[in-house]
């Protein structure tokens, strides 16, 4: 019994530590944890200029409650080694009360258990995996799950496009397969057929061999669930073995790398943010973001500043308490409780999942524009 009581204490002490700790902090911290180097980086850059975005907003207008955001980044690599050694950086850092992060499916799964045994929130800007959501009450997130989004492109592919066949490259991580399996389950309720699948590994460059594979069965079109860097090599070498066929992909490929491929246009995507589907405040945004960083925003960065919204918005109310906050973001539930933003309203499920909307964009002549037939 002693040695209960003294445990107690412990675990009482060292929570009071943290509560103490953050409510002295000179600064509000928020945690950022994205791929800022490596092949990924252009994903992360967006994430990065997303949340320095808002936080300058955020402290222009005084701050949270008279403090000062001050964003920490955390670079994963879209690794689960490396997300799980950031995770276990922003966990035991008292101060750090929610993290905006990770980036790829893999890593935000790699983090998960972390934050859940540190009770510790976290909203991710672009992790699809349907098992995020259902493995702990402390992981939100504001944009939509795999599943929506296989189904959504298998619907596009057979209704818009008119597609009859379908060959498919996927990658091998958790957002990869994911998107895949909810591909094939939906094509299959609606008569689209899949004549063929073939894995790879984030660091494969040669595709000829499977393709002059699927080059005989004639596909009306190559679905390439996975990640830009791949996608751009196996399209241009899907070109030079003559293939004539559609590519498309999901938000994986949504990259200004595709942009700079001649042999890329007319890949359409999904993207859970077009510009020209929001109103003023997208406009702002955009006018913001580009006189600040001399670019476009992609979706990455839309989505990280309205998750760096939502946590500001949290810990507004709440304080700089962990439990507190996990607690107020469960209680976005509804349509009339929903955070009103940039990627439209935000508001959470039992599982901390959001139902987002998906849109179609492609590439022509260089440049991504909204594809003119978008499914209702």
């Amino acid at each position: 019994m002693k040695r209960l009581l003294r445990l107690i204490g412990v675990i009482f002490f060292l929570t009071s530590f943290v509560a103490v700790s953050a409510s002295f902090a000179e600064t509000i911290k928020i945690a950022v944890a994205s791929p800022f180097t490596g092949p990924l980086a252009s994903f992360g850059e967006g994430v990065k200029n997303g949340a320095l975005l808002k936080a300058e907003e955020i402290n222009s207008n005084g701050g949270i409650n008279g403090k000062k955001i001050e964003i920490i980044l955390g670079d994963e690599l879209c690794d689960p080694k490396e997300a799980a050694a950031v995770a276990t950086r922003f966990a035991s850092d008292p101060e750090v009360a929610i993290v905006v992060g990770h980036l790829c499916s893999s890593a935000t799964l790699a983090a998960l258990p972390i934050y859940k045994e540190a009770g510790l929130p976290a909203i991710t800007p672009a992790s699809t995996n349907p098992e995020i959501g259902k493995s702990s009450p402390y992981y939100f997130r504001n944009v939509y799950k795999d599943d929506f989004q296989g189904d959504f492109l298998a619907n596009y592919a057979e209704k818009v496009r008119k597609f009859k066949k379908i060959a498919i490259f996927y990658e091998v991580n958790d957002y990869a397969m994911g998107l895949k399996e909810a591909f094939v389950r939906q094509a299959k309720n609606i008569g689209l057929r899949v004549i063929g699948a073939e894995s790879y590994m984030a660091e494969t460059t040669d595709f000829k061999a499977q393709l002059t594979k699927f080059k005989m069965m004639r596909p009306d079109a190559i679905f390439i669930p996975g990640y830009a860097p791949q996608a751009t090599l196996l399209i241009s070498q899907a070109r030079s073995l003559g293939m004539k066929c559609a590519f498309f992909g999901a938000d994986g490929l949504d990259d200004e790398i595709m942009l700079k491929n001649p042999d890329a246009d007319g890949l359409f995507v999904t993207t859970p943010f077009l510009v020209d589907r929001g109103g003023a405040m997208v406009k702002e945004f955009v006018a913001r973001y580009r006189n600040k960083f001399s670019i476009e925003p992609n979706w990455f960065a839309a989505n990280t500043y309205d998750a760096v919204g939502l946590a500001a918005a949290a810990i507004a109310a709440v304080g700089n308490d962990r439990e507190k906050i996990r607690a107020y973001l469960a209680g976005i539930s509804s349509p009339e409780k929903a955070f009103k933003g940039i990627t439209g309203a935000t508001y959470f499920d039992v599982n901390g999942d959001c139902l987002k909307a998906a849109f179609v964009k492609l590439i022509k002549n260089g440049q991504w524009v909204s594809a003119e037939e978008q499914l209702q």
